[in-house]
């Protein structure tokens, strides 16, 4: 499967990193340095293009404006989306937030899951989080 994934960081890099190594075609995109676990990953200059190369969108982000911006910022993934694409938002944030959000990516024919985990670095990095969908 083609994953998208955005925010790579305690938690994001290593449940990119176990989706590499199960074989997914990766795209990543974060703020800071992409980690050499993940060198074979794609590397997208901007958050549309995460989402016009992947079937599915992973974002694992610190806080609400943090996905707002990720999703409909300049060259969000809102932007690069097209009907069928899927945007999972693992990141713990508001629920009301989330609605809207989940509203705005439905509208073109997408789908929007609000998937938060448990199971903090520890669980990230053995693959065993638990997720919330």
């Amino acid at each position: 499967m083609k994953v998208g994934f955005i925010g790579l960081g305690i938690m994001g890099a290593p449940m990119a990193q176990n989706l590499l190594a199960a074989g997914h075609e990766m795209f990543v995109r974060t703020r800071s340095k992409v980690p050499e676990a993940l060198a074979k990953a794609t590397q997208c200059k901007t958050n549309a293009d995460v989402a016009r190369a992947a079937d599915v969108v992973v974002l694992m982000l610190p806080d609400t404006p943090d996905v707002e911006s990720v999703l409909f910022g300049k060259d969000g993934v809102a932007d690069g989306l097209s009907a069928g694409k899927t945007v999972m938002d693992m990141s713990s944030i508001s629920p009301i937030e989330t609605k809207a959000f989940a509203s705005k990516i439905n509208a073109p024919g997408c789908e929007y899951l609000d998937a938060p985990v448990s199971g903090g670095e520890v669980g990230a990095k053995a693959a065993s989080l638990t997720i919330m969908c």
